[in-house]
């Protein structure tokens, strides 16, 4: 080979890697999910969109919108040193988006846009309708059956020691102890704010005669305060688990001989699910969350509940065909890997108010909140011996017992790394949560009216 001709075929490789290849490469390099030219076609289109008068509010647009921010925050936080292994993106995708509202660093008609979307859209109920429908439907049965059985005396323990402890911490710190009860400890154990501190302060205006606007900026700060150190806690507990593997199950909560079992052999999916029997899976989580609503609307049952209720007797029934199983596990994939952040980032701008967080920075306050938060993960730590769970998965499921609802719950198990968990997330804060409003009005009624 003379040099001219390798000259002219080096040429050629070098063309090669450059075009398509080297393109290629580019390409793969992705924000989140985004590949990066697509992230910057996106900005662009954006900036144009307000530019250029209000971006609309339909579903093309915030799912630009709402990808370009939620993975670009998730990604900020996940390159914090330390703090990136403890969850930090899940909290920079929630909380830096509802500062830069605050601050009126987002344009006010892109802040419009995204907050009518996910308000009117109900995407939030979209994602824990797909995530639990998703989850349940693809576990092992003889591990669903002993998780949901055994998931109650971590929760039921800690909520009692929280609410011992941060009591006696509020009492101690000169908050007074009616109003660290009151409007510390039950909020941040109430369930969220539209389950959780809405509630209880039109019951506490009821009962005590005040204004429930006046009430609900008294309870809502250690909700968001609340919410924000459980989240905190489970990335510190998932970074335990990468140090002490021994002490979790990496989203199972049972321990112990066959806790590992992944499918039923009679029931496991029989390779890889079509398109149909995804989309299938998709209309069934969103069929069982109609049927709670109708519920909600019918006996004033919560939907959520419901629906949870229903996946598990349709799994325990068996009436889940293999073929739907593995469309479900799918459509739970997707949501956990592509929705989460998004969403996150979502509940940011429109639902997370970061003056009502920020009031909750009062010192006393916020140890009585941290020592509610730390007593109820550390109880449902120790008490997952017990029963024979893994203690870090317990304790996370037991943080969710301290979050701000469904949102509280996707920011929590985002931060561990254990979204398998939300089933029995959603039990920890709906059911935990309606118990501990409706017992608290009980005794303000009857001995603090």
């Amino acid at each position: 080979m003379n040099d001219q001709t390798f000259n002219v075929r080096a040429g050629r490789g070098l063309a090669k890697s450059a075009w398509p290849y080297g393109w290629w490469r580019i390409v793969d390099a992705r924000i989140g999910i985004v590949p990066v030219p697509v992230f910057v076609l996106l900005l662009a289109l954006i900036w144009a969109f307000v530019a250029t008068g209000k971006p609309p509010s339909d579903v093309m647009m915030n799912i630009g919108v709402l990808s370009v921010g939620g993975f670009a925050c998730a990604e900020l936080g996940k390159r914090l040193p330390f703090l990136g292994e403890m969850g930090a993106g899940a909290i920079f995708a929630t909380f830096a988006p509802s500062y830069l509202v605050y601050a009126h660093l987002l344009p006010k008609g892109l802040v419009t846009s995204v907050t009518d979307f996910t308000k009117q859209s109900n995407i939030l109920y979209l994602f824990i309708a797909s995530i639990i429908v998703g989850s349940i439907l693809s576990m092992d049965r003889r591990v669903l059956i002993a998780g949901f059985l055994k998931i109650f005396a971590p929760i039921a323990a800690g909520s009692v020691a929280a609410l011992g402890v941060g009591s006696a911490v509020g009492y101690a710190l000169g908050l007074g102890l009616r109003h660290t009860l009151y409007y510390i400890v039950v909020p941040v154990m109430a369930g969220g704010v539209g389950e959780g501190a809405i509630p209880l302060s039109i019951g506490y205006g009821a009962i005590l005669h005040k204004p429930q606007g006046e009430l609900f900026a008294q309870v809502l700060p250690a909700v968001m305060m609340g919410s924000l150190t459980a989240i905190l806690l489970s990335g510190a507990l998932n970074l335990l688990g990468h140090r002490l593997p021994g002490l979790t199950g990496e989203g199972r909560l049972q321990s112990g001989p066959g806790a590992h079992t992944v499918v039923d052999d009679e029931d496991a999916p029989h390779g890889a699910p079509s398109v149909a029997s995804v989309a299938a899976a998709g209309v069934t989580a969103v069929a069982l969350y109609l049927v709670g609503v109708m519920t909600q609307r019918l006996w004033n049952w919560p939907a959520p509940v419901t629906m949870l209720f229903l996946a598990v007797l349709l799994k325990l029934g068996r009436a889940v065909s293999p073929d739907l199983r593995g469309g479900a596990m799918v459509v739970y994939r997707f949501f956990s890997v592509a929705v989460t952040y998004p969403l996150l980032f979502a509940i940011g701008v429109a639902m997370t108010p970061w003056d009502k967080l920020i009031a909750g920075f009062n010192r006393a306050e916020m140890a009585t909140v941290v020592a509610v938060v730390v007593t109820m993960v550390g109880t449902g730590f120790a008490t997952a011996y017990l029963v024979r769970l893994h203690p870090i998965d317990t304790a996370i499921v037991a943080a969710c017992r301290c979050g701000q609802g469904g949102t509280g719950d996707v920011a929590i198990l985002t931060a561990a790394n254990r979204m398998k968990l939300m089933p029995f997330a959603q039990i920890a804060t709906r059911i935990g949560g309606a118990l501990t409003v409706t017992l608290a009005l009980i005794a303000l009624a009857r001995f603090g009216g």
